[in-house]
């Protein structure tokens, strides 16, 4: 495939689009092959049927009104591309509430059990630096390739080295895979907050085949459930935020100034001597790169969503509202209201540890508990349904890269990886092992085969970056010809790759010598690292198979043009002057909105 040279394929003027929307629809009501009275009526079951056939772009299909409302925002269709379905409005909060899950909301309880105040927000501060400079590095190269299938984990095939890229997605798609059952249990225990005489496995067939079904509508399914669940997760972290402060001063009923009292006793870290509170610390860098997972989801929605630079701009803006309002805020309060003594945290040993930071820290009103209950569990089953939709894109990825049979990488005329979602589907059966005697021990194993995959995704989006930028000025390509350009340039995701890299030899420390003891442990060890321990076998398994040596491509031979877009650097800038114009001499509503939003 060669590179598609455009100049407005993403950058039409709104004077033309408006044209074109004009004489589109005149030609509608003129040509009998979009008349819709002259078309043969189908059964509503038939046209269900028909949706799980084979995309072919031959079929002289005659498209019904949605089709008809996406024709000016969706490129030519074929069998191995996705819809171009989703919109802006569902980047602006799948930015924001994407991954806002058990990672933020349960499992922060077992971190500040673990570490203390001090070091989770510590911990949080260092990994959303290079977060945010992670997403500036893979939106750059999402938007120019934003019709590579898998987006970011085919980057990694030809820009840093094919055995990197099959051992990463393999990792990070079992991580999804895992996530979702894993998910669905947690919410049959969050039910628990209201009964526990009711079978955990009633709650996880209902839970399960709602979000096989809102996957089964495809990417609007998918967009439409996580832009009401992050609605509503947003009102409820703001509520939380008021609450938290309200009472931190004293002002709520029966409760008296509280300010930094945690911070002093029980204390801000835990640990007995340095060494132990500098391993809470880098206990908590794994929690918290974990409650980031997710936030990549949106780079990945590149690949299906209108107008994707503009969107993801729009959704970096969004990313820094998350970190320093959602995540900020809700570490600075749970450390403020709950002590980290509290035996209700997660691993306290009580009956209720399983029991979120946020409910302890509410636990004092009647009423707000069940309802941030039901928020967290629409959260863990958003973060479910996330994991059940990019788990099927990440197959779909692999398959395409390393496994192309054509029933591997099946996409129906609705654009869902069919063959994909099965494999995913059956996965989440796991699931039902929640009111298993052996859940525990199973989970936890579970987990450990998926830990630390996302801090290898982070590191191959950083690497990317780096690979591309010095094969642009190695093979004396100009800047121009990319539509968004990194604010934080390639110095950034050094910054990232460096900070990985740390996270991984800290991990590997606390998980031999865990935090209170001074030798090895082996048990501690694997379910903390096994996730690392699998990419090496599947890294050299295949550089063993293929009988490659090479660590990383050269950069003077990375293919960069293949399945890229380029942009006009003319026709950008242009664009961007005359949304500066348009917001200019609106009013002023839609200019505040633009510049916070």
């Amino acid at each position: 495939m060669q590179a598609k040279p455009t100049l407005a394929q993403d950058h039409s003027s709104s004077d033309s689009l408006d044209d074109i929307k004009v004489d589109f629809s005149n030609s509608i009501q003129n040509s009998e092959s979009f008349n819709i009275s002259n078309q043969p009526k189908t059964s509503f079951l038939k046209n269900i049927v028909d949706s799980f056939k084979k995309a072919d772009p031959k079929d002289n299909v005659s498209p019904t009104y949605s089709q008809l409302e996406e024709a000016f925002s969706v490129e030519v269709q074929n069998e191995e591309k996705f819809q171009r379905n989703i919109k802006p409005r569902h980047m602006f909060l799948v930015s924001i509430g994407t991954g806002v899950g058990t990672g933020m909301l349960v499992s922060t309880g077992s971190a500040l059990r673990q570490a203390g105040p001090a070091n989770l927000l510590i911990a949080y501060c260092i990994v959303s630096s290079f977060v945010y400079t992670t997403y500036n590095s893979i939106s750059e190269l999402a938007v120019i390739y934003k019709d590579l299938p898998g987006s970011y984990n085919d980057m990694f095939r030809f820009l840093i080295d094919p055995a990197f890229s099959f051992a990463t997605v393999i990792v990070y798609g079992l991580n999804y895979l895992c996530v979702m059952p894993l998910e669905l249990v947690t919410s049959s225990l969050l039910i628990r907050f209201w009964t526990t005489k009711v079978n955990a496995d009633i709650f996880v067939i209902c839970f399960y085949c709602l979000i096989i079904g809102i996957n089964m509508i495809g990417g609007k399914g998918f967009a439409e459930f996580e832009f009401i669940v992050s609605s509503i997760k947003m009102i409820a972290v703001i509520s939380f935020l008021i609450y938290g402060l309200i009472k931190d001063v004293g002002g709520t009923p029966n409760q008296s100034y509280i300010g930094g009292k945690y911070w002093k006793t029980p204390g801000a870290f835990t640990g007995d001597d340095n060494i132990n509170r500098f391993k809470g610390l880098c206990v908590c860098f794994v929690f918290a790169c974990f409650s980031y997972g997710g936030f990549e989801v949106s780079v990945l929605l590149s690949s299906v969503v209108e107008k994707p630079v503009f969107a993801l701009k729009k959704a970096r803006k969004m990313m820094l509202y998350r970190i320093f309002v959602i995540y900020f805020g809700i570490i600075i309060f749970i450390g403020l209201l709950v002590p980290y003594t509290n035996d209700k945290l997660l691993g306290g040993g009580n009956s209720a540890s399983d029991a979120s930071p946020l409910i302890i820290a509410v636990s004092n009103v009647k009423v707000y508990p069940h309802i941030l209950n039901a928020v967290i569990l629409l959260s863990v089953l958003s973060v479910a349904n996330c994991a059940s939709y990019t788990s099927t894109r990440i197959l779909h990825s692999l398959f395409n890269q390393f496994c192309p049979h054509p029933m591997l990488t099946y996409i129906d005329r609705q654009g869902r990886p069919l063959t994909c979602m099965l494999i995913s589907a059956i996965f989440a059966l796991l699931s039902f092992f929640a009111a298993a005697s052996f859940r525990v021990v199973f989970f936890n194993w579970l987990l450990a085969l998926s830990g630390l995959s996302v801090l290898f995704v982070f590191f191959g989006m950083n690497m990317a970056h780096i690979r591309f930028r010095k094969a642009m000025k190695l093979q004396g390509r100009s800047l121009n010809e990319l539509a968004f350009i990194s604010p934080t340039g390639v110095i950034g995701s050094y910054w990232g790759v460096l900070n990985v890299v740390l996270i991984f030899i800290a991990q590997f420390w606390v998980a031999l010598v865990p935090i209170g003891t001074s030798l090895p442990n082996a048990t501690s060890f694997f379910q903390n690292y096994l996730c690392a321990v699998l990419w090496i076998i599947c890294y050299l398994g295949y550089k063993i198979y293929k009988k490659s040596w090479r660590f990383l491509i050269p950069a003077d031979e990375i293919d960069i043009d293949t399945g890229r877009t380029i942009f006009d650097h003319e026709v950008v800038v242009e664009e961007e002057n005359e949304h500066k114009l348009k917001i200019k001499n609106s009013g002023i509503l839609k200019r505040v909105l633009d510049f916070w939003c």
